[in-house]
């Protein structure tokens, strides 16, 4: 059996287990997340992915687990952009914490199996028309400079949003307390809920976010079985560093310029390869680096104005 066939096999173990020890054990009673437990679940995230990028070096390649934990990092700073959306979402519905995490556990489960589809389809067209990554160059190129201007507050606008509206359209909603369930039956009818509304609306939010993600990990690296663990590994992560993070979250302003800054370069790089001219996968983890620990010192030594 090849390295990399154990490889998946380890990386799926891992991340089918721990759902089913998440929902199954851990998380069966909808509760309130304390910040100890999601604080050590999200380094649990990153210890694992580090582990895994390390026997991808002693199995694999140097070049591999370079790319790997590059395309992990850029996902995981496009998660935290993500996470700032999900954060509205759930004032905007005002939810109560204690359904916080059952949203967020469906919502990224949701979020596995769409980005598995999208980078499914992304490597077949790539490897039909290789030349789609320089459209996917272009795109990132300007949604890095689009986001280096644009402020977190204009990203989403509930009150006029379209997923919302349409799901009113085709779907039987109740305004009743959901009690934590998706779906309830009144009056011999059944009704979807706020919830199911939620978790609706982080699905269409996650699919917005691929379209950046994915690209830009495919700009780092082509191989399937890199994009698709390091994007998995970064949204496992997720829910765990919401809660860590969901009350200072806003503190971190500077990382959507390290996240534009990523995004301009990744772009560029896609785009000189038409002239021949690579970056080496180590120089592209360098930048990426900079940029990540950049925006979070300067967030810091830097405080936002409130």
């Amino acid at each position: 059996m090849e390295a990399q066939t154990i490889l998946t096999i380890v990386f799926s173990v891992i991340v089918v287990g721990f759902l089913v020890v998440d929902l199954g054990f851990l998380n069966r009673k909808s509760h309130k997340i304390e910040f100890k437990p999601a604080l050590y679940q999200s380094i649990f995230w990153v210890v694992i992915s580090l582990v895994f990028s390390l026997l991808i070096l002693l199995f694999l390649d140097t070049q591999t687990a370079i790319e790997f934990f590059s395309a992990y990092v850029t996902e995981k700073m496009l998660s935290v952009d993500n996470l700032f959306v999900i954060l509205l979402i759930f004032n905007y519905f005002n939810l109560e914490e204690k359904y916080h995490h059952k949203a967020l556990f469906w919502g990224i489960l949701g979020a596995i199996v769409f980005r598995g589809i999208f980078i499914g389809t992304g490597a077949l067209i790539i490897h039909q028309f290789y030349w789609v990554l320089y459209i996917f160059g272009a795109v990132l190129l300007y949604t890095g400079i689009k986001l280096l201007y644009s402020k977190k507050e204009a990203h989403i606008d509930f009150k006029k949003s379209k997923i919302i509206k349409f799901a009113h359209k085709i779907l039987p909603f109740t305004d009743s307390n959901h009690g934590g369930k998706f779906f309830v039956r009144e009056n011999s009818k059944f009704y979807f809920t706020s919830l199911f509304m939620i978790v609706l609306l982080i699905e269409a939010t996650d699919i917005v976010f691929a379209v950046d993600s994915i690209p830009a990990v495919f700009a780092i690296s082509q191989n399937l079985f890199v994009v698709f663990t390091s994007n998995i590994f970064a949204i496992m992560g997720l829910r765990a560093l919401f809660f860590v993070i969901e009350n200072v979250l806003h503190r971190f302003h500077y990382l959507q310029k390290g996240l534009a800054f990523i995004l301009i370069f990744i772009g560029a790089k896609m785009l000189i390869g038409i002239f021949d001219i690579h970056i080496f996968s180590v120089a592209s983890f360098s930048v990426i680096m900079f940029a990540l620990v950049s925006s979070i010192i300067l967030s810091i030594v830097f405080p936002k104005k409130i």
